[in-house]
């Protein structure tokens, strides 16, 4: 995954006000840490931080004005319910050929057999990779799976480097046969009509005998 780079500035104000003020300016708190060294408080720039955290697990070269470059990964991000906008990111130090575990998101691709329901058990897997190697995302096909088909975490096909952070048996997709739609009650109404209809058509024989 290619770095994205970031100009970051130092901040001393803190509290909902501060943060209220800066995000007014078109720009992101967030704090820096990692590796035993002391949180920097420093703000980003809005736009490119919100482009920059499109991508699940953005690897971030973050650019402090005194002081050199850190690689650092989105830890959490506080989005604005409505709105979506970034109000708050942490940021966790991480070095070139260090390894990391990070949840990867789960792609389901394929059409399976006719009459089933594919079933995503879990939309997300934990690995242990390289921070400068990290996917975008795991690729799951489910082409042509019969119902009671299942995948499970052993069988994904991880980029070189990679290991599972979780137990091999863990259920990512499960095909199961498609519920089938059960025929809608006879209402009261629909069925004394019926009787009504029934009891005319009995008395109209009567009359022409």
């Amino acid at each position: 995954m290619p770095e994205v780079k970031l100009t970051a500035e130092t901040r001393t104000e803190f509290g909902k006000g501060a943060a209220r003020r800066i995000r007014r300016a078109d720009k992101v708190p967030a704090v820096l840490y990692g590796h035993g060294a002391d949180p920097v408080h420093i703000t980003l720039p809005g736009h490119e931080t919100l482009l920059a955290l499109r991508v699940a697990n953005a690897l971030l070269s973050i650019d402090i004005a005194g002081s050199k470059s850190q690689l650092a990964l989105p830890k959490q991000v506080q989005r604005d319910p409505i709105k979506g906008l970034i109000e708050h990111v942490d940021l966790v130090i991480v070095r070139r050929g260090e390894k990391v575990t990070v949840d990867i998101p789960i792609h389901v691709e394929g059409e399976a057999a006719p009459e089933t329901l594919v079933v995503v058990e879990n939309s997300t897997i934990s690995i242990e990779a390289e921070a400068t190697h990290l996917p975008q995302q795991i690729v799951v096909s489910v082409e042509g799976l019969e119902a009671g088909s299942q995948i499970t975490a052993a069988e994904l096909d991880l980029p070189s480097g990679s290991a599972l952070a979780v137990e091999d048996d863990l259920l990512i997709v499960n095909v199961t046969n498609a519920p089938v739609a059960e025929p809608e009650p006879e209402t009261e109404s629909e069925g004394e009509a019926t009787a009504e209809a029934a009891a005319e058509g009995e008395g109209g024989e009567s009359e022409e005998s």
